[in-house]
This record gives C-alpha cells, sequence and structure tokens, in this order.
C-alpha cells in the first residue's frame, strides 16, 4: 500500500510559522514521525508539498494512478479552492482532510471547508498526531475497498 501525504501553502514554514498554533516541529521532523508511523502500519509513504493550488491538484491527479490514498492538509486552501475540491471528486480514491490546529476554535473563515464533503474524513486539532491519525484512516478506508472489490 503506498500512501501520498499532501501539504499546501505555508506549511513549508512549519516550526517557525505560528508556533503557538502549530507546535515547533518543522515538516521534516513531521516527515520523519509519518514515516516511523507507516512503517509500523506497514505502508509505503510519499510527501508532496506545495505553495501552488495547480501543483497540489496535479500531485492529486497523478496520485489516482500511483497511490491508495491521500493525506492532505490543503492548508488555506480548504476553505476557498473548488479546484482542489473538484480534483479530490475526481480521483476516486480514498482522501482524509487533516489539520494541526482545531481549525473551529479559529478565525470564522476557517471554520467552512470546501474540500470535506469529497474526503472521506476530517480530522483537525490534534497538532501533528493529525498526520497520524489521517495515515491509519486513509490506510483501513483503502483496505477495506481493496478487500470489497474482491
Amino acid at each position: 500500500m503506498n500512501i501520498l501525504v499532501i501539504n499546501g501553502p505555508n506549511l513549508n514554514l512549519l516550526g517557525r510559522r505560528e508556533p503557538g498554533v502549530y507546535g515547533s516541529d518543522s515538516l521534516n521532523e513531521i516527515r520523519n514521525e509519518i514515516i516511523n508511523e507507516a512503517k509500523r502500519l506497514n505502508v509505503d509513504v510519499e510527501f508532496f508539498q506545495s505553495n501552488h493550488e495547480g501543483g497540489i491538484i496535479d500531485a492529486l491527479h497523478s496520485a489516482m494512478d500511483e497511490n491508495d490514498g491521500v493525506v492532505l492538509n490543503a492548508g488555506a486552501y480548504t476553505h476557498y479552492s473548488y479546484a482542489i475540491r473538484d480534483a479530490i471528486a475526481a480521483i476516486k480514491i480514498p482522501v482524509v482532510e487533516v489539520h494541526m490546529s482545531n481549525v473551529d476554535a479559529r478565525d470564522e473563515f476557517r471554520h467552512n471547508s470546501v474540500i470535506a464533503p469529497v474526503c472521506c474524513g476530517s480530522i483537525s486539532g490534534f497538532g501533528k498526531m493529525s498526520y497520524l491519525l489521517g495515515l491509519r484512516a486513509v490506510k483501513e478506508i483503502a483496505e477495506k475497498r481493496a478487500d470489497d472489490k474482491i
């Protein structure tokens, strides 16, 4: 099983950007924890980060043929990118939306996710653990879908 972890805009600044909200771990440190969890779950993981909407859309399109599922932190695109929403709907593999912060406890504009309706589920508010929970969730959903096709 191969899972793609996608990070959107400004997440390359983790560890330096608003540590009171996002913690002090860098994206690289979080990536290492995801790799360790993936080993425990016996899955392979790939990573992609872009500050550009089109790059995220291209990564989602590629995932359709190369991955069994996606863990997606779309950052601010979560709240207004109908193009990313349409890409998720088009690829027909499980996508789990993750956020490190509790988006419902933050600015009002963060309370609405346009991508949530086309994702299998959303995990937020657990810091870097949101990624680990998302990885576990997408693995189990992908396995169930594979079992249902047999």
